[in-house]
């Protein structure tokens, strides 16, 4: 079975046979593929009135467990985004009503930021949307490949994730 990379490598292989194409056999099939969980992402998140940003703060917050807060600094740390970025975000759900903003017991100034029940509902709705999107993505993969590949996976994006700063 041939894809569109096998042909983008031939053609460079041809055109530049002094370079070693090998890495775009990988690489440029994971960018591909990026893009077309990005669509996919899109479309679960369309479903259920949810831009990408707004899934990603909602289910930070239901993945810490009940009482669904964090604070905004936990927030950055969860979703990679300034401070400013997320102050615009929190604002952004506040006004539609799915989170809120408490004051932290803990430090007088600080505040918390809680999901409210629609927010958790969006969540788990958005959720199980991207999980049907995902799963059919999958489908070619038998369960032992799909450990495979994320063990693969892992491995190469492991170095990135463990950053530090």
């Amino acid at each position: 079975m041939e894809d569109e990379v096998d042909r983008l490598v031939a053609a460079w292989r041809r055109e530049r046979p002094d370079l070693d194409v090998e890495p775009l056999e990988v690489l440029s099939r994971v960018s591909r593929l990026a893009r077309h969980l990005d669509r996919a992402r899109r479309i679960a998140f369309a479903e259920h009135h949810l831009e990408p940003w707004e899934f990603d703060v909602l289910t930070s917050l239901r993945r810490a467990g009940d009482p669904y807060q964090l604070s905004p600094g936990q927030l950055l740390t969860q979703t990679l985004v300034t401070s400013g970025t997320m102050t615009n975000r929190i604002d952004r759900l506040t006004k539609k009503n799915l989170v809120e903003r408490l004051p932290d017991p803990s430090d007088r100034r600080g505040v918390l930021v809680r999901l409210t029940a629609e927010g958790r509902d969006k969540a788990d709705q958005s959720l199980a949307g991207l999980l049907a999107q995902e799963r059919a993505i999958l489908g070619e993969l038998s369960r032992h490949q799909r450990g495979e590949l994320a063990g693969l996976l892992r491995q190469l994006t492991a170095p990135f994730d463990n950053v530090p700063g």
